[in-house]
């Protein structure tokens, strides 16, 4: 699915940054089916655009920055929905910072590293940690 660079969607509508969409300019802008939108929306509680009689959906500012968060997650840095969603919750969905080090790992990596917190650490699971780092990393350049 190609959309928009990673600076935002691109309405080219001549209204205000802030205005008010529809589901068809925010699926343009993202590049995702307007029932994906939909879907998503049944998913992700904080996904909630307005609706007007007839069931129209009118995407505000907080709900078009959502869908931005959810697309990059899912489709930039390979969450499954149940992992945007935890990844949301957590606080864990900012803008991604480093390509050395990609988002989509960091939820792997806490639960090695919390596995080995709960005592269960040992030359086996410190072997497993690092074929996982160097999955990851070679995951990480394949990207480049």
């Amino acid at each position: 699915m190609s959309g928009p660079s990673s600076s935002g969607p691109l309405f080219e509508d001549g209204k205000a940054e802030g205005a008010m969409r529809t589901i068809g300019e925010v699926s343009a802008a993202f590049g995702i089916k307007a029932h994906v939108l939909r879907y998503w929306e049944q998913q992700f509680p904080s996904l909630n655009p307005l609706k007007r009689s007839g069931g129209r959906r009118l995407y505000r500012a907080e709900d078009v920055a959502m869908v931005e968060t959810i697309n990059r997650l899912v489709n930039e840095e390979g969450y499954t929905l149940k992992g945007a969603k935890k990844a949301i919750a957590a606080g864990d969905s900012g803008p991604k910072t480093s390509r050395s080090e990609p988002t989509d790992a960091q939820p792997v990596r806490r639960e090695v590293e919390a596995d080995s917190d709960a005592g269960q650490a040992g030359g086996e699971e410190a072997e497993v940690t690092q074929q996982l780092r160097q999955i990851r990393d070679r995951l990480a350049a394949a990207l480049d």
